[in-house]
């Protein structure tokens, strides 16, 4: 019995899950345009959700619950929020809506269909703020989606529209061709964000092609005198970076006591972890960028799963969003755009943008910041004891 499943196992199985893998890698390379990682992640994420993966089985049909809706012909475009809060932007002094929407890490990011009603919808109720990336491979679909709130009357010179470069293609000439590649995706004349989309290749041995013979702070400088020289030349407004810590920064801005100021952007934004539970790393990442001028964006603004938090944590959140009439997830959003960041939670349903953007309309007192960024604390007996005081 057991030399049959043997011979069943490593006789058949085995040779054809080598074969699978095989294939699956060699089409992930298939484009040398996109990391490899783009192909697997657009595929991973929607099959982490129970989802066929659009870019395999076809866009639109992940099913009625979930594709986002079409957008009503008869819509009419509705005003920016109001009481909306901008970032300022060092070096342009360009206005960032520090709410905005991500285009990715859910199955409806990597749906063609979904995105381009995303990005429409989500400017059609006055939202302007989109995040995007090369890695998500979604770019076509955003363009499709920023032509059509276009036309229906919502001009460029209101949307602030963000993307970013990955590791794998840092280096000088690589970082420009995906520029170049992202503005023709999207069907515009330039950005008015580019970020580096992480310091480093997160895999040790897959480093970037186009900086080869350099060090990882070398190729860095490398990339960013190229998104400096795109500034330049009008193709992007503002240049930033994503998960960078202090000490990455720093050889940011190093180039600058290298007497290349005139030529060498500004760092304004740097997108990362930003929640109550965000590690000491980063909180001190958000201090040093608020000394140095620069804009922070908030990725898991809402703080992740909260059943990884003790009970009286989530009793806290729900204690205040019952005494401010907001759900939990526009009391987070809150707390994040009032300590200064911008955010852009992820959606593709029309009902949580409005929601989103709704956070504009209340504010949150200073015992209030003060109460969720107690959540760090993890004091147990305090923190119920706070909880009773909002009853």
């Amino acid at each position: 019995m057991i030399g049959t499943l043997a011979k069943l196992l490593f006789g058949r199985l085995l040779p054809a899950l080598v074969l699978l893998v095989a294939i699956f890698v060699g089409w992930c390379n298939m484009d040398p345009s996109y990391a490899w990682e783009a192909r697997f992640f657009v595929v991973l994420i929607p099959l982490l959700k129970g989802y066929a993966p659009p870019m395999l089985f076809g866009h639109g049909k992940l099913g009625d619950q979930t594709t986002t809706p079409p957008v009503p012909e008869d819509m009419t475009p509705q005003p920016s929020p109001e009481h909306e809060l901008f970032g300022t932007l060092a070096g342009t002094g360009d206005q960032m809506p520090l709410a905005g929407i991500g285009m990715c890490c859910r199955p409806t990011a990597a749906d063609f269909v979904s995105v381009e009603r995303t990005v429409e919808w989500f400017l059609m109720l006055g939202g302007r703020h989109i995040d995007g990336a090369h890695l998500y491979m979604n770019d076509p679909a955003i363009g499709r989606g920023i032509q059509n709130a276009i036309a229906k009357g919502i001009p460029r010179k209101e949307m602030f529209l963000t993307s970013k470069v990955y590791p794998t293609q840092f280096g000088y000439n690589a970082t420009t061709k995906v520029v170049e590649s992202v503005l023709a995706d999207l069907g515009l004349e330039y950005m008015d964000l580019f970020l580096m989309h992480a310091p480093v290749h997160l895999i040790p041995g897959f480093g970037a092609p186009g900086c080869k013979g350099l060090t990882n702070k070398e190729c860095r400088q490398d990339t960013w005198r190229a998104l400096s020289d795109l500034r330049t030349r009008g193709k992007i407004r503002n240049a930033g970076v994503s998960n960078f810590a202090i000490r990455h920064l720093k050889d940011l801005l190093e180039l600058y006591e290298d007497g290349e100021q005139t030529k060498i952007a500004p760092v304004t934004n740097n997108q990362i972890q930003w929640n109550p539970w965000a590690p000491v790393e980063w909180i001190e990442t958000v201090a040093f960028c608020e000394s140095k001028n620069i804009q922070i964006t908030a990725w898991n603004s809402l703080g992740g799963a909260f059943e990884n938090h003790k009970a009286g944590t989530i009793e806290a959140l729900t204690k205040l969003s019952q005494k401010k009439g907001r759900s939990v997830p526009q009391i987070m959003l809150r707390w994040a755009i009032q300590s200064g960041a911008a955010v852009s939670p992820g959606t593709g349903n029309p009902t949580y943008m409005k929601e989103n953007l709704s956070i504009y309309e209340f504010q949150l007192t200073h015992f209030e910041m003060a109460l969720i960024e107690g959540l760090r604390e993890d004091l147990e007996g305090i923190m119920l004891g706070v909880v009773k005081s909002l009853d």
